[in-house]
């Protein structure tokens, strides 16, 4: 278990000659590649989310694509298209594969495409596959879909649909840098020395073998008995919250924390793991009630006291 921990450090230390602070950011996009997952990122335009993916995936030697969502996107746009060709003095169809298959899909600003598009996202993020037509194609393993989105406030955005926010293990909140950090991220992008070069840590043969590793960390009955408690008051507790986590969230909890205490060198799951991890699991599966929003309460101030309550 230190030799995984020493190599995710060093996945660490090098994002660090790019990114500047976010470390909580970049340990729960880890802990989403070690589940073999799909992660939500959500923060305001400017805060250095394509650059910490793209980085990510230069790290591990992974094949990187960025899709940049619009309300005119396609979904043949993302999947690939069948293409009338001519070869040999024959014509037929041949499918022009889209930037779905690469092992890093990063689905920029998710919430400006239209649900119709969003959904054609589902199968691969679920099944690691893709349909056109009548043919199916795999895609490369791994395969993970990091998109990012803004908050729904904003102008031109499209709530995502419960089903397909569900697909994702965390939603992770990105905030603004300090001060000390703006200043840091200034000098690094405008002044005279150039940005290092990243070096590539490990590929993907080692990614799976992690991800392997995550599942085979054992959890204690009593713990396990926790997160199941944490998941039914979700579905209790009606003061606050209309709609509970389903099963999905129980599973994602379990092997957050599981991939949580790997990243952190040990080989067990301990309770400080479950109460880290419940805030990304579940705050995109919460949905509050009129008065709890009427009060002015979050989903984390829901998730707080489901914490402090559960046993």
């Amino acid at each position: 278990m230190i030799e995984v921990k020493q190599k995710l450090d060093s996945v660490t230390k090098e994002l660090k000659k790019v990114i500047v602070g976010q470390d909580e950011v970049m340990k729960h996009i880890l802990v989403a590649i070690l589940c073999d997952a799909n992660a939500l990122l959500e923060s305001y335009p400017g805060l250095g989310k394509t650059t910490m993916v793209k980085t990510m995936a230069d790290v591990m030697d992974l094949k990187f694509s960025r899709i940049q969502s619009t309300p005119d996107l396609m979904p043949t746009d993302i999947i690939g298209t069948y293409v009338l060709e001519e070869s040999e003095g024959k014509r037929g169809f041949n499918f022009h594969k889209g930037p779905i298959f690469a092992n890093i899909i990063l689905a920029d600003e998710i919430n400006r495409a239209t649900p119709k598009t969003q959904s054609a996202l589902l199968e691969a993020m679920q099944e690691k596959q893709v349909t056109a037509g009548k043919n199916t194609f795999q895609l490369d393993r791994p395969f993970f879909v990091l998109a990012t989105q803004n908050p729904i406030e904003q102008e031109g955005t499209y709530p995502l649909p419960e089903a397909q926010t569900d697909r994702f293990l965390l939603k992770i909140k990105i905030g603004y840098p300090t001060e000390e950090e703006e200043d840091m991220i200034i000098d690094r992008f405008t002044g005279k020395t150039h940005v290092e070069n990243v070096k590539k840590v490990f590929d993907k043969s080692v990614v799976e073998k992690f991800q392997q590793y995550t599942r085979e960390v054992p959890i204690a009955n009593d713990l396990k008995k926790r997160v199941l408690n944490i998941v039914r008051l979700t579905r209790a507790e009606k003061s606050m919250i209309e709609y509970g986590a389903s099963p999905r969230a129980s599973l994602g909890l379990v092997m957050a924390s599981k991939a949580n205490a790997l990243l952190e060198g040990r080989n067990f799951v301990s309770k400080k793991d479950i109460d880290e991890m419940a805030y990304p699991v579940l705050r995109h599966r919460l949905i509050l009630n009129f008065e709890a929003e009427r009060s002015g309460m979050t989903t984390d101030d829901a998730i707080k006291k489901i914490l402090d309550k559960a046993k």
